[in-house]
């Protein structure tokens, strides 16, 4: 195709444009060219057949507020996960806010390398929640409505925990989105535990009935710290009163590899959440106790692909930084955590300083697992 003015002048031919893109890329490396249109579309991943495999544990990166962005969730499908979350999205802004929705949601054909993703939504009615679907359901596997958040803001709104308090509600959504929808889409429900179990039973066997695909139950109550244990005994016990072909996922103190097979039997549940333990070490359930420096390699790599904003990089470094081997000293630690480090450049800058940080397409990069301090 050769290309011309409004009055139908030649500019210049296709091959000449060909060539002109050539020359860019092989001089301004960085810069972003136009790309030929791809007839590629995503594959679905079935999340439901992974969860009813009898033969294995479903292992999961389940959602955090601001950290499960793409950079994350690519970092963390180079290890042994099944299924990975986005950060939790509220379905209000979402379909009525061009910025929450170029913000919010981003993906791509190559997104978590073939992983399970599933959208969670904070919603408090099936109108909201099914417009959010109907923009998302080409771009994921399922979706998971938000009932396990403690955030009181979220609550006071009825969005989040405050929802296992209005099972009518919850109920009504997904019903709704499955009414609509049948086994097209595939929809989650996360919840925490009421004081009465029996309540949190009653509850789980109407979600069921609603036609919910699986429930994923935080061991704790709406107003439980994260320093208290997780219940394990009551999500065990919800568990036995739910049908067994029912998959449910165990959410609550999974911090390695053995915490998975030691929760599951515990629990008897078809999958195991971990998020805290994951935020710290993203390579956990690939058997690592610490975070690999490769780890950290490619969460550097993807935040610069995908314009990950620098502050949450900053953190993740620390998370991550902080649980690696031999471990940072609490003065390296800190520096990171400076307010000198006001972009990603000078979180590059400080890594390199500190560390021999490869770059993506250099030999051997990805591939140390301790830290290489200068």
């Amino acid at each position: 195709m050769d290309y011309f003015t409004g009055q139908n002048e030649l500019i210049f031919t296709q091959e000449t444009f060909d060539k002109m893109l050539e020359n860019m890329r092989f001089q301004e490396s960085c810069r972003i060219l136009p790309q030929p249109q791809s007839d590629r579309v995503r594959e679905k991943v079935d999340v439901l057949k992974m969860l009813k495999d009898p033969n294995s544990v479903t292992k999961i990166v389940g959602p955090m507020v601001r950290y499960s962005k793409s950079s994350f969730r690519d970092t963390c499908a180079h290890f042994d996960c099944d299924i990975i979350y986005t950060p939790m999205m509220l379905a209000r802004e979402f379909i009525r806010n061009d910025l929450a929705r170029i913000s919010e949601f981003t993906t791509n054909l190559d997104n978590i390398r073939g992983k399970g993703l599933i959208v969670q939504l904070g919603v408090n009615n099936s109108i909201d929640l099914i417009r959010t679907i109907e923009l998302l359901k080409d771009y994921c596997d399922a979706f998971g409505i938000n009932s396990g958040c403690p955030i009181k803001q979220q609550n006071d709104e009825m969005i989040g925990a405050q929802l296992i308090y209005n099972p009518d509600g919850l109920c009504e959504m997904v019903s709704a989105v499955k009414k609509k929808y049948r086994d097209e889409v595939k929809l989650e429900v996360k919840i925490r535990i009421h004081d009465n179990w029996n309540q949190t039973v009653e509850l789980c066997q109407r979600l069921h009935s609603a036609g919910a695909d699986w429930i994923s139950i935080h061991g704790r109550g709406k107003n439980t710290r994260s320093s208290q244990p997780c219940n394990f005994e009551a999500i065990k016990y919800i568990r036995n009163h739910l049908p067994e072909t029912f998959p449910v996922v165990a959410n609550g103190d999974c911090f390695s590899l053995a915490d998975v097979k030691t929760i599951a039997q515990k629990c008897n549940v078809q999958g195991v959440m971990a998020v805290r333990g994951v935020l710290n070490n993203p390579a956990m359930f690939s058997g690592y106790d610490y975070t690999p420096w490769k780890a950290i390699e490619l969460i550097v790599h993807y935040s610069v692909e995908y314009g990950l904003h620098f502050a949450l990089l900053q953190h993740h470094l620390h998370c991550m930084l902080s649980n690696s081997s031999p471990k940072p000293n609490s003065k390296t630690l800190k520096k990171l955590m400076d307010n000198e480090i006001k972009s990603t450049f000078d979180i590059i800058d400080y890594l390199d300083t500190h560390f021999k940080l490869k770059r993506y397409g250099e030999e051997g990069f990805a591939t140390a697992e301790e830290v290489p301090y200068l």
